[in-house]
């Protein structure tokens, strides 16, 4: 019995110190299935813990990561290089997932890369900028209208670009009550009555010409930005940002920009040059239609200018008052029987001068346009009367196709001759020989020392003689176009060898062919 009894005691002993385990020494996990049971994490290389289930891993790094979070105002880039060992243990400690966070967040925090600041990029054209504040964007902005709305008449506006699928702000610049309308769009539009009177109370405003001119208000009356701005939120490291002074300097200060330039009558390359602040060497440099300081320019010619502007350009409307001498237009009569180049002056023009106000339109510091709403003419402009001729000068080529120069024009001692009226160039025999230009022959046949040769009088004046024919192709009086072919080389006359001699008179004078002839 006593056995018994001992047995039974050792027995209940054993199962109340199991239970006593069990109890008190909760952080030993006993064996209840073949699954891995045990997870020892390590995060960028430091071990945080260990614990029962891949769950409670992924609940303490969520966690480990919203308390990084929560000690900074903006995003945070940081390292998270997560290593899980995972086993199965009959016996082993785990720790308070409390503990594991912790210890996740202080690694995450020794990891960290970078915070990411709220940031708005701003994009002017091919130009962009990253901004710290909704409130530099406004500034840069604001900085290109208030170099010309020095009262600070006009506001700065953001709207939602409705074009752009991602969320894109425009900037634009209203009136102090054009802001204040969009911000109480909900205001019911005039109807009825009110927009009846509201009509004719604009309808009956007096007509500026009859306004006197102190009646006028002068100043700004409208502006704008001349180029698209374009803002999106982003995040972004610290680094990438800039300083907006930095930002408003870079905007505002102006670089030399290319621009087309109309000639308008009266217009010389020195004016021109001079109101761009141009030398006439730079202005020649830009526009390869220029050969030198002498080239003509004709209205509505286009040259190249460079002209300051800022990369932000802002557009703006003036009232002004203004005294200016003035010209009216050119009075031209036609002349059938002139040439292009050939004009008279009939009646030169006289200088008005005039009283105005003006609403003249600028890009930044350039007038772009100007409309006269008041004129008062205290002295009358004349008109020039100009006399212009119609007809397109003829052309002059070369008479034959190949061929070597083998005398010039000018000094020369052949046979007594010192002076040789026309070139030559030698060529073989039976040669063709072409009309330099349309014309009326005047003479074909024997001409002494010419030999067989062609005269050709033309429609400018000019007289084209082909000498030293071995035949002649066409007969006095008849008309010719230019490249007819009128005769075959030879060396008839006085010549010593087969060539074509080619001579172009003015006014009875030989001149250069050289300088006449398009080659």
């Amino acid at each position: 019995m006593n056995r018994r009894r001992i047995l039974f005691s050792f027995i209940c002993g054993m199962f109340a110190a199991a239970f006593a385990w069990l109890l008190l020494f909760p952080v030993f996990r006993p064996r209840v299935s073949t699954d891995h049971n045990l997870f020892v994490v390590t995060l960028n290389g430091s071990r945080v813990g260990a614990l029962g289930s891949m769950e409670q891993i992924q609940d303490c790094l969520r966690d480990a990561r919203r308390a990084l979070v929560n000690d900074a105002s903006e995003f945070v880039l940081a390292e998270s290089d997560l290593d899980v060992q995972s086993s199965y243990v009959v016996l082993g400690r785990i720790d308070d997932p409390a503990v594991v966070t912790g210890r996740m967040t202080q690694a995450l925090n020794e990891g960290r890369k970078s915070t990411l600041n709220r940031a708005y990029t701003v994009k002017i054209n091919e130009y962009a900028v990253n901004l710290s504040s909704m409130n530099d964007v406004y500034e840069l902005i604001y900085a290109s209208k208030r170099k010309y709305d020095e009262s600070d008449a006009y506001e700065v506006a953001l709207t939602p670009d409705p074009g752009r699928e991602i969320n894109v702000m425009t900037a634009s610049i209203l009136t102090k009550e054009e802001a204040q309308e969009a911000d109480n769009d909900t205001e019911l539009p005039q109807a009825g009555i009110e927009k009846e009177m509201t009509e004719v109370l604009e309808s009956a405003e007096a007509n500026p010409e009859d306004l006197d001119f102190s009646a006028f208000e002068l100043g700004l009356k409208t502006i704008g930005l001349g180029d698209k701005v374009e803002i999106v939120e982003s995040y972004l490291p610290s680094e990438e940002l800039t300083d907006v002074g930095e930002a408003i300097s870079n905007v505002t200060k102006d670089t030399e920009t290319n621009r087309v330039y109309e000639v308008v009558a009266g217009d010389t390359l020195s004016t021109i040059a001079a109101s761009y602040g141009l030398t006439i060497d730079e202005l020649i440099a830009m526009n390869p239609i220029l050969e030198n300081e002498n080239s003509t320019i004709r209205p509505q010619d286009e040259l190249i200018v460079t002209v300051p502007e800022p990369l932000l350009s802002v557009t703006y409307t003036m009232e002004e008052y203004l005294e200016e001498n003035f010209n009216v237009p050119v009075t031209y009569i036609e002349n059938d029987d002139w040439y292009l180049d050939e004009s008279e002056v009939v009646r030169p023009a006289e200088t008005g001068h005039r009283r105005i106000i003006a609403l003249t339109s600028y890009s930044d510091n350039t007038e772009i346009g100007r409309e006269i709403v008041k004129e008062e003419v205290t002295k009358q402009a004349v008109a020039a009367i100009i006399e212009r001729g119609t007809k397109v000068r003829p052309t002059y080529v070369k008479p034959i196709s190949g061929g070597s120069m083998t005398s010039g024009f000018g000094g020369r001692n052949f046979r007594g001759a010192e002076f040789h009226a026309g070139v030559d160039w030698g060529v073989p025999t039976g040669t063709s020989i072409f009309a330099s230009s349309a014309g009326t022959v005047q003479f074909a046949g024997w001409g002494g020392g010419y030999g067989y040769c062609v005269f050709i009088n033309h429609p400018d004046g000019r007289q084209t003689r082909y000498a030293h024919m071995s035949r002649t192709l066409v007969s006095t009086g008849d008309y010719v176009n230019q490249l007819d072919k009128i005769g075959l080389s030879g060396s008839t006359g006085d010549s010593t060898g087969p060539h074509v001699h080619f001579e172009i008179r003015v006014g009875g004078q030989a001149v250069d062919p050289l300088s006449i002839i398009e080659w």
